[in-house]
């Protein structure tokens, strides 16, 4: 067996200072992490969050809308979902002219806790936006660029 490598360490370096991907992974760690701190006070995480503001509308939403909004498939939607409806936070029930779709809306238990978290997060968003030296909506806007 041979000790060259077949990849050089300097590559592994130029991807830890410059891949953008990993950045961004790490970024959205720290954030995460740091958003779930902020709601464990409502049990919610930030994805529940963020999936919970999604169904916030005036009619309720379907599978496909929200899946295209948070940018995931409907199998991971359909399993993010389970624990809100076993908690009663959301209601999952058929379209009542398509019975092969599924439409979701928040439950007042739901909007409730919903209510509760909005000051959390925006407390949080606030902390966070100022660490961006007032870079914030330049970021969101290379963000969008990439999504």
């Amino acid at each position: 067996m041979s000790n060259s490598r077949a990849v050089r360490f300097e590559t592994t370096l130029l991807v830890r200072d410059t891949c953008l991907c990993l950045h961004a992974q790490r970024a959205a760690r720290a954030l995460a992490r740091r958003f779930d701190e902020a709601l464990r006070p409502v049990g919610l995480t930030n994805g529940q969050f963020s999936l919970m503001m999604s169904l916030n509308r005036p009619k309720p939403a379907t599978m496909g809308s929200v899946a295209l909004l948070l940018a995931m498939d409907r199998t991971t939607l359909t399993a993010a979902l389970k624990p809100l409806e076993r908690r009663g936070l959301v209601e999952v029930r058929p379209h009542p002219n398509d019975r092969r779709s599924r439409l979701i809306t928040l439950t007042p238990d739901g909007l409730s806790l919903l209510a509760r978290a909005v000051p959390i997060w925006e407390s949080t968003h606030h902390a966070v936006e100022a660490s961006t030296g007032g870079e914030g909506d330049r970021l969101r806007e290379h963000l969008r660029a990439l999504s």
